[in-house]
């Protein structure tokens, strides 16, 4: 079942710290995960939410269990409106502190990480991104040998299902990826973008257009969806686009941006009779970002200085620390061609 990736949780206070301990506890002890990395989990939480109260204004926390082909990690982030750092990375070093602490934190949450990583920026706020493994990578990698996916979709405060959900699958030619937002939100909604994504699995076309032409007459009986679905084509080294009301896709090269307008329409309800894929090559554009309307619209990935080197995970929760409306389901999808 295609659900959101994340649950959220408010941070913005110390009486929230040991609820929040607990009920990631749990969902991790559910998912498999063994009591020795979940003793890790535990510390790194109580690490990120100490960090919190010394230093931070607000706070937020989006966990997730997600996978890399078939090895499951969990995903811990955490989002402030504190002061912000000049140079995160030599906090994370063992024993440095601004505050007359002791000064392990940062460093004993990236020591108990499989995988870590940091942003932060003077007035803005920091995000810090930490994983741990179901079966640890020996070194951190991707399992999309061609294209990197991270996603962070979030349910509407107050509901606890998602309209908003994104699927990929992949072979030694194609990557195919399908980003959708049901009509509305909670069960109908997430109900049409499951259907949706059903027909998507079973489709053999490799075009946006027949693919979302095949969705459309699948999900008639549902309250339909908008969506754009991306194809990357691993062997000739391009990818084509299209998508079919309001999921925001911006397309990205060294600092540049260019938006890809979707077609007006409703999948499952009323579509164009002519539409057309938008072709790129790799050397083109190297990554793509793809927002739900529950992410304000304006965005600019120039305002976050120095963050193209950081994960993408990190780039997709700093767009949504700014820009979550919190109104409604919210996903920011990024890819990365490598």
């Amino acid at each position: 079942m295609v659900e959101a990736t994340h649950n959220s949780f408010n941070a913005s206070d110390r009486s929230l710290f040991s609820i929040i301990k607990r009920e990631i506890h749990f969902k991790a002890l559910d998912a498999g995960f063994s009591a020795q990395q979940v003793g890790k989990l535990d510390i790194i939480i109580s690490e990120m939410t100490s960090n919190l109260h010394k230093y931070a204004k607000g706070g937020e926390m989006l966990m997730g269990i997600l996978k890399d082909g078939d090895n499951e990690y969990i995903e811990l982030i955490c989002l402030d409106e504190g002061p912000g750092m000049y140079d995160p990375l030599r906090m994370l070093a063992d024993g440095f502190s601004s505050t007359n602490t002791m000064g392990h934190g940062l460093g004993s949450m990236k020591r108990l990480s499989d995988y870590f990583d940091i942003y932060s920026a003077k007035g803005w706020g920091t995000v810090v991104l930490s994983r741990l493994y179901k079966n640890p990578l020996p070194h951190y990698q991707s399992s999309n040998t061609g294209v990197e996916i991270r996603p962070i979709v979030v349910a509407k405060t107050g509901e606890k299902i998602s309209g908003d959900g994104h699927y990929y699958k992949q072979n030694d030619q194609y990557v195919k990826l399908l980003v959708a937002d049901g009509l509305g939100h909670g069960p109908e909604a997430n109900l049409a973008v499951n259907e949706a994504v059903r027909a998507f699995r079973q489709c053999a076309y490799n075009s946006p257009v027949e693919i979302i032409r095949d969705m459309h007459a699948s999900i008639r009986k549902t309250r339909g969806i908008v969506g754009t679905v991306v194809v990357f084509d691993l062997v000739h080294k391009k990818f084509s686009i299209a998508g079919v009301g309001n999921i925001a896709t911006k397309l990205l090269t060294h600092g540049l941006t260019k938006s890809q307008l979707p077609y007006n329409g409703i999948i499952g309800h009323n579509i164009p009779n002519t539409m057309n894929d938008q072709e790129l090559t790799f050397s083109e554009y190297q990554q793509i970002v793809l927002c739900s309307d529950g992410i304000k619209s304006r965005w600019d990935i120039g305002k976050y200085l120095g963050i193209n080197r950081c994960d993408l995970s990190i780039i997709a929760a700093a767009i949504y620390k700014d820009y979550a409306r919190k109104t409604d389901d919210m996903s920011v999808i990024i890819t990365k061609i490598k």
